[in-house]
């Protein structure tokens, strides 16, 4: 496969916090099921041109959340439609039937689909190619938790590879609230007992947001706190990916 690059996993946690964090249970010292602290993130693995048909492509490994992207095109499109000035972006999340505990409950996810479809939008010049489609699709392989920011980052990827132009590379982490405590890049066991949850999606080189989504009840403090940490751990995501890229530029050449 071309393309090897970021050989061992990196960190992207956002700075700890100032403040001494409490415990989500009274009299209880609770933590988090894989011994990390609340405001730290999974290791990222991460790797360009894993499919070797695609335009572009990129395998994403954040603790046991696995996705493969693979981007095809811009091509003719197949739907007959009338002339435009821009491009088309077409994106497709699905599960593979071995993705969850659950089996054989693999499937296409529609509102995965859209969501990401807004996230990417508004990162990809679609003026760059006009009359034609990029399609975008994203394999779930396993199921860990905050599966769709890991889908979003890793979709930026490819279409990186792709040779697709950006404005700028995308990054997407959430937070779930835990009673009185943030948790940063939930894995599936939090989410199934979170309060709430918030999921930003930002081009970090550029300071804009292209995507926030919010469930649950916050309050006004909270949500400020979950976006610092979210748009800092996407930052650092940010040079993460960069650096796999140049390195995967790096090993072409020689």
């Amino acid at each position: 496969m071309a393309g090897k690059s970021a050989t061992a996993p990196t960190t992207y946690s956002p700075s700890p916090s100032q403040r001494k964090q409490k415990p989500i249970f009274k009299d209880v010292d609770w933590v988090r099921p894989d011994g990390r602290g609340f405001h730290q993130c999974r290791p990222a693995f991460l790797r360009t041109g894993a499919v070797n048909a695609a335009s572009g492509s990129a395998y994403a490994e954040f603790g046991n959340t696995k996705v493969i992207v693979s981007v095809f095109g811009p091509r003719e499109s197949k739907k007959a439609m009338m002339y435009s000035d821009i491009g088309r972006l077409n994106c497709n999340v699905s599960y593979t039937t071995f993705s969850t505990s659950v089996r054989g409950q693999g499937s296409d996810h529609k509102e995965f689909s859209a969501m990401l479809h807004k996230a990417l939008e508004g990162a990809i010049l679609l003026e760059s190619f006009p009359k034609t489609t990029v399609d975008v699709f994203a394999l779930v392989l396993e199921s860990g938790g905050s599966d769709l920011p890991v889908v979003i980052s890793c979709a930026s990827l490819a279409l990186a590879d792709a040779g697709i132009m950006m404005f700028d590379l995308v990054t997407s982490v959430s937070v779930s609230s835990l009673g009185s405590n943030l948790v940063i890049d939930p894995i599936t066991e939090e989410e199934s007992c979170q309060d709430g949850s918030l999921m930003i999606t930002s081009m970090p080189s550029r300071n804009e947001v292209t995507q926030l989504t919010l469930t649950g009840e916050w309050s006004t403090p909270k949500i400020h706190e979950a976006m610092e940490l979210c748009l800092e751990a996407c930052s650092k995501l940010g040079k993460i990916m960069r650096s796999c890229l140049k390195e995967a530029a790096s090993a072409s050449q020689e």
